[in-house]
């Protein structure tokens, strides 16, 4: 792990802290009041790095944007709304999405190629785009924070908080910098899902082995969060870096390699447990950490199992320290175990040791259980794996909120 002496968070978190980075968010008519158009800019064309929903109907917005990253490999701008996916909605949402990278090029003198774009919103409904047209046009990106700001409040759905985080550290002796602004709320069951995340740097590193590096810390950041086990059509994680920190290129044989790495997990990380802490309706963030294992990937989906599980969630909301639904969820995630091998602490209290009950004070749990953060621990002793998942309880709200999304 890296030392406060290496990375640590800045305190104004934003998107364009990273040099060389703009960005704005505005009203154009998508929503009735509140911001529903974004752009992110960089100076100069940047190295790119993606990762995409893994559901087999992907939106036009993502499709595009995949091209961009998989086929030119540099970004200099990213364009999104929210209100609409454009998804499910065939030859006209395709040709949508290339009118908004077409005029978000043309308004900012760059090639088409160097845009990608992103929505979220509502499935299945053919895009407005006279007030997208027009709000394309309107569009002035920043490097402040005001300009930062809007950006993470108009990429936002049912969000009730914008989500922000930043770290610096030290590459070839230069400052670099990694900053990160995500939306995301319910149909959170990443690899990857309703969510949207935007990393930007200015350190240098070609597009290759920035995929390496975004792929090394997705597993256990942004695919290790669930809130409702639906996964959506729209959403990515997209990393530009620009080189404007002018450090050596960085490569896995670079000694500041890991600095890197460990400030990117950092970032990701902050991100997706910001994501599952503002699940649809939730009151408390629930992480579950597994050791034991036989591999690291069976313990992250030990605990991503428990942590999606519905009983699991409402057990947690309703502060009943209900071990069984835990131990039960453990049963069914398809990881090898021994029954009678398995202990599961409720934050500090153990509740359960070699598959049977010990006894607690059930008042002390509840108190714990009251806590807006809820950690479940456990042990089923079969190796050495270790895995982590975030997500949170489920409430009255969750339901109200998904039952009149439309209306």
């Amino acid at each position: 792990m890296l030392t406060t002496m290496t990375m640590k968070s800045i305190s104004y978190k934003n998107i364009a802290s990273p040099k060389g980075f703009k960005a704005t968010g505005i009203h154009c008519g998508l929503k009735h009041k509140k911001k529903d158009l974004a752009l992110l800019v960089s100076e100069v064309p940047a190295s790119v790095a993606g990762v995409f929903t893994t559901n087999a109907i992907k939106a036009a917005p993502l499709l595009v944007t995949k091209d961009v990253v998989y086929q030119t490999g540099k970004m200099q701008a990213i364009i999104i709304n929210s209100g609409n996916a454009n998804a499910c909605t065939g030859k006209q949402g395709m040709a949508d999405a290339y009118t908004m990278q077409k005029l978000t090029a043309e308004k900012l003198g760059i090639d088409r190629n160097l845009v990608g774009i992103a929505s979220t919103g509502v499935i299945g409904e053919i895009m407005k785009m006279e007030p997208l047209i027009k709000g394309i046009q309107q569009l002035d990106p920043i490097g402040e924070l005001e300009g930062a700001i809007g950006f993470s409040q108009a990429i936002m759905t049912t969000d009730t908080v914008t989500k922000n985080t930043s770290y610096q550290t030290i590459i070839d002796g230069k400052e670099v910098i990694i900053a990160g602004t995500a939306k995301g709320s319910g149909m959170i069951e990443p690899n990857m899902a309703t969510m949207l995340g935007f990393i930007t740097t200015d350190a240098n590193i070609e597009s290759n082995h920035l995929q390496m590096a975004l792929k090394s810390i997705t597993d256990i950041t942004f695919n290790a969060i669930t809130v409702d086990g639906d996964t959506s059509t729209n959403d990515m994680v997209i990393v530009m870096a620009n080189g404007l920190a002018e450090n050596k290129s960085l490569t896995p044989d670079h000694p500041d390699w890991e600095s890197f790495i460990q400030t990117l997990h950092a970032v990701a990380q902050d991100l997706a447990k910001m994501i599952a802490k503002d699940g649809e309706g939730a009151t408390k963030l629930i992480e579950v950490e597994v050791k034991g294992a036989i591999s690291d990937g069976e313990a992250r989906k030990i605990a991503k199992t428990v942590v999606g599980s519905p009983l699991v969630k409402t057990a947690v909301f309703g502060n009943d320290a209900n071990w069984g639904r835990i131990i039960a969820a453990v049963g069914y995630s398809g990881a090898t175990l021994d029954p009678y091998a398995i202990t599961i602490h409720i934050g500090s209290t153990k509740v359960v040791e070699n598959g049977e009950p010990v006894p607690f004070s059930e008042e002390d749990l509840i108190i714990y259980l009251k806590q807006p953060e809820v950690k479940i621990f456990v042990d089923i002793h079969q190796g050495s794996g270790k895995g982590t998942a975030w997500g949170c309880d489920l409430t009255y709200d969750y339901v109200q909120i998904n039952a009149t999304y439309r209306s």
